[in-house]
């Protein structure tokens, strides 16, 4: 796992900011987006970087506390918190023993609280929802184990990329092929807007002229 998540350089997850979700999503075959609830408390913020799993109990926090002491730096919590949003299991104070350890943001299929202080101290973080209540510190949870999070299966070391738009998976062994992708379609992208500038029309650019007649929309 070490030299998994050394690899990812702050070239590479610059890069993989500036695609986005959305682009990356569609270059790798229109898989691996999160959830479209799960979305950041702070759409100023972007996040890059390796996975760390962790599968908890709803309305318990306690392996959370675990993962931190697991965690190394660049990291991103993905935490497979069952979609419950009736407790907040990750605040403030969370957030901090976070940016001490180097963490690069919490991707949660869950709620999270102290949403206005975690904005403040400028953490990224992605949730499914907002609560006001506590959670307890009871119940075992895994860590770096394969987890759903947000209907996507996130395995131990795979990169996940967030945004305004949301968040998207890129499974590890498909990192290179998804970056030549990505470039590909930025370019080609740029190309459109190129063209579009030039008084051409997104039906001609598309190709959409035969679809458009079977529909009888002429």
């Amino acid at each position: 796992m070490a030299t998994l998540r050394n690899f990812l350089s702050q070239d590479l997850l610059d890069s993989l900011c500036q695609f986005g979700s959305a682009t990356i999503h569609e270059a790798q075959g229109q898989t691996g987006a999160l959830n479209s609830a799960i979305k950041p408390i702070d759409p100023v913020l972007k996040l890059a970087g390796r996975a760390l799993t962790v599968d908890a109990r709803p309305g318990d926090n306690l392996v959370i506390h675990y993962a931190l002491s697991k965690a190394q730096p660049g990291d991103v919590l993905v935490v497979d918190a069952k979609a419950f949003v009736d407790a907040g299991p990750w605040g403030d104070i969370l957030t901090l023993a976070a940016q001490k350890a180097g963490i690069a943001g919490l991707v949660i299929d869950g709620a999270v609280r102290d949403a206005e202080a975690i904005i403040e101290m400028g953490f990224p973080v992605f949730s499914r929802g907002l609560s006001i209540k506590g959670t307890n510190k009871y119940q075992p949870g895994r860590v770096n184990v394969p987890v759903v999070c947000g209907g996507v299966l996130v395995n131990p070391g795979d990169i996940v990329v967030g945004d305004r738009d949301g968040v998207v998976a890129i499974p590890a062994d498909r990192l290179d092929a998804v970056m030549a992708a990505s470039k590909q379609r930025v370019a080609a992208e740029d190309d459109y807007r190129d063209q579009i500038n030039a008084g051409r029309s997104t039906i001609e650019l598309l190709k959409l002229s035969d679809i458009l007649a079977r529909h009888e929309m002429r």
